[in-house]
C-alpha cells in the first residue's frame, strides 16, 4: 500500500481544503493511505503532528475556507527558528530530521501545496535530500509563472471587488477618495482584476511605478467631469517612480520576505495634501484569504489534487501541477519556481483600463501603446 504525506504552507487560500478533499479521495480509490502535516512541515519534525486523513475525515470540507491541517509562513525546516533554553531564538537545519521522518513512516510521496516559496522548499528537498516531491500551486496572487492560474486567486480578486462595489456608495455620499490597498505582493493581478471589475477610477500596480501629479490629474478631471468623489485601488507592492516599495518591516523571525503594507494610507495622505480632498484609506488585508472559495477555485482545487496523485501514480516527481488552456500538465519544479508571473504593461488588462478611462497611474504616453 502506497502511503502519501500532505503539506499546506504559506499563506492560507480558499481552495486548500477542496485539495486536500481530491488528494484523499483519489488515493483512498486507488487503496493508498494519505497523512496531513501540520503547520508545514511540523508533522513531519513531529510525529504526534501527524494526522491520518481518511473520506470521513474530509467530508463536506470542500466548500471551507483555511485548511485543516493549518498552515505557517516560517516553517522552513532548513533554516528553522527554535526557541533555546535560554528563550532566544536561533535558526536551525532541521531537514534531516524531516527525511529521517519521511522514510520512517514509509512515504512513497509528499504533496506540497504552496506558493513559489514553499514550492522552493519542496524542490530543494527534491534535489538535496531525495524526496519524491510534488507541487500543487497556491497562491492568491496569482504570480506562479508556470500555470495560468492559481487557486484561491478568484475568491480574492471577488472579495476585493466587492468591497470596492460597496465603497462606491459611501465615497458618493461624502465626496470623499477611497483608497483601498489590496495584496498580491509584487503582483498587480489582484488590484487590476477587481479594479477593473469595481470600476475604479485609479489603478496603481507593481509593474507600473506611479507618478502622483498623474494621479491628482486624474481626480482634477473627474471634477470637471462632476464627479466629486473617487476609488483608487492600490497593490501592496506598488510604489512611486524613484522610490521605495513601503514595508512593515522583516516580520517574525523565520520569515523569508518582508511584511508589505502602507502604500494606501501614503497614498491617501499625498492626495488629501495635494488636492485638500476628504481622502481615507482602507486596508482589505487578510480579508482576501478568507471565506468559502469560488466556484472557480473550488472546481481548479479539486482537479489540482486529483492530478497530483495521478502524478504520484506515474511516479512523477519533482514536478508541480500546473493548467494550461483546459488541460492539466505537469511543470518541473525548478521551472514552476523560476520565475513570477507579473502583469504586463503592453497586455490587455492595461489597455482596457486605459481605454474605459481608468487611470494607471501615469501618463498614457508612458504606456507602450
Amino acid at each position: 500500500m502506497k502511503k502519501i504525506v500532505i503539506s499546506t504552507g504559506g499563506g492560507d487560500a480558499p481552495g486548500l481544503n477542496a485539495v486536500i478533499y481530491a488528494v484523499v479521495m483519489a488515493s483512498h480509490a486507488r487503496g493508498w493511505e494519505v497523512y496531513g502535516s501540520r503547520s508545514g512541515y511540523l508533522g513531519l519534525l513531529d510525529l504526534d503532528e501527524l494526522v491520518r486523513l481518511t473520506p470521513d475525515k474530509v467530508a463536506d470540507i470542500t466548500s471551507t475556507g483555511g485548511t485543516i491541517i493549518g498552515s505557517t509562513n516560517k516553517g522552513n525546516p532548513f533554516a528553522m527558528p527554535i526557541e533555546n533554553l535560554a528563550g532566544e531564538v536561533e535558526i536551525h537545519d532541521v531537514s534531516d530530521r524531516v527525511m529521517k521522518n519521511f522514510n520512517r513512516m514509509g512515504f512513497a510521496c509528499h504533496i506540497a501545496i504552496g506558493g513559489d516559496g514553499s514550492l522552493e522548499i519542496a524542490h530543494r528537498f527534491a534535489v538535496e535530500k531525495g524526496m519524491n516531491v510534488i507541487g500543487v500551486p497556491k497562491t492568491i496572487d496569482n504570480d506562479l509563472e508556470a500555470t495560468q492560474s492559481t487557486f484561491g486567486f478568484d475568491t480574492a480578486v471577488s472579495t476585493a471587488t466587492e468591497a470596492i462595489d460597496k465603497l462606491h456608495s459611501t465615497a458618493k455620499s461624502h465626496d470623499r477618495v477611497m483608497v483601498v490597498e489590496v495584496m498580491g505582493r509584487d503582483s498587480g493581478w489582484i488590484a487590476v482584476n477587481s479594479g477593473i471589475s469595481g470600476g475604479a477610477d485609479i489603478i496603481l500596480i507593481p509593474e507600473i511605478p506611479f507618478d502622483m501629479d498623474e494621479i491628482c490629474k486624474k481626480l482634477d478631471d473627474n471634477e470637471l467631469h462632476n464627479k466629486d468623489y473617487a476609488i483608487v485601488v492600490v497593490a501592496e507592492g506598488a510604489s512611486a517612480k524613484d522610490a521605495e516599495v513601503i514595508t512593515k518591516g522583516a516580520g517574525e523571525v523565520g520569515r523569508a520576505e518582508k511584511v508589505l503594507g502602507g502604500v494606501g494610507t501614503w497614498v491617501a495622505q499625498e492626495i488629501s495634501k495635494r488636492t485638500k480632498k476628504d481622502t481615507r484609506a482602507l486596508v482589505l488585508g487578510h480579508l482576501q484569504r478568507g471565506g468559502s472559495p469560488t466556484t472557480c477555485d473550488r472546481l481548479l482545487a479539486l482537479r489540482f489534487g486529483a492530478t497530483a496523485v495521478r502524478l504520484a501514480e506515474n511516479q512523477q516527481y519533482d514536478h508541480m501541477v500546473a493548467l494550461a488552456g483546459d488541460e492539466m500538465i505537469a511543470v518541473p519544479l525548478e521551472r514552476a519556481i523560476s520565475k513570477r508571473k507579473k502583469v504586463p504593461r503592453d497586455g490587455d488588462r492595461v489597455r482596457t483600463a486605459l481605454e474605459i478611462g481608468i487611470c494607471m497611474g501615469v501618463s498614457q504616453e508612458e504606456l507602450p501603446f
